[in-house]
């Protein structure tokens, strides 16, 4: 898939991507469809918050969850990315909050995500020329 395809937002500090698996399945922008488009602009806020000014001070809004993984947090729901080189944050995964901590499976799922970027952007897979 093309760089410009994956872009959710292009600001002046950052871009913001949906990761693309093997397959060129992108599970956060599934399921980011899926939401309500009042729940789709809450999160495009922070897409431009974070593109644009290149932080997000509000934790309740974003917020690190360790390991490199941090979390857009427009309420209820979660999108957990990674920043890269390149002034880039890749949206890995996302999911509907039930419970105060991220679920383990959910930022393992991430890892995972964060871990075949790096591997195939390194083996110059990722990103169709």
């Amino acid at each position: 898939m093309k760089e410009k395809d994956l872009a959710a937002y292009q600001g002046s500090e950052f871009t913001i991507e949906w990761y693309s698996d093997k397959s060129g399945k992108i599970p956060a922008l599934e399921f980011f469809m899926e939401l309500t488009e009042k729940e789709q602009n809450k999160l495009f806020l922070l897409f431009r918050r974070m593109g644009e000014f290149g932080r997000i001070s509000d934790t309740t809004k974003f917020n690190h969850e360790g390991d490199q993984i941090y979390a857009f947090k427009p309420q209820p729901n979660r999108f957990l990315c990674f920043f890269q080189l390149g002034k880039k944050v890749i949206v890995t995964s996302a999911f509907c909050k039930k419970q105060q901590k991220i679920p383990k499976r959910e930022k393992d799922r991430s890892l995972q995500c964060r871990k075949d970027y790096l591997k195939r952007v390194e083996l110059g897979e990722y990103y169709e020329n």
